[in-house]
């Protein structure tokens, strides 16, 4: 996630603290993982408690291709602009991978 999702990326354990740029920070716990198909965050800051954000990866068992599926919990008012977020990030991954 270094690299695409944010500057950097610490963990420890099941703690995960995200940095953009020298000061903005923000901390998540993680609260579900699959190895090698997804894992599920919650925003420690966040007031909702059943408020995630998750990276899905699935394969295409015809296509062989891999897709990335993100599921992320928004206002109403904010979701156009969450979406271009994630869609600008899913594209520095894919120029970062290569694709």
């Amino acid at each position: 996630m270094e690299g695409w999702f944010a500057d950097k990326v610490l963990s420890d354990n099941k703690t995960v603290t995200f940095r953009w740029g020298k000061t903005e920070e923000r901390k998540a716990e993680i609260v579900a993982i699959r190895a090698y198909s997804f894992v599920r965050f919650r925003w420690l800051d966040s007031d909702i408690p059943h408020e995630y954000f998750e990276l899905k990866m699935t394969n295409n068992e015809l296509t062989n291709d891999f897709v990335l599926e993100i599921t992320d919990f928004v206002d109403a008012a904010d979701a156009n602009d969450t979406r271009e977020l994630w869609n600008s990030q899913v594209e520095t991954l894919r120029r970062t991978c290569g694709f």
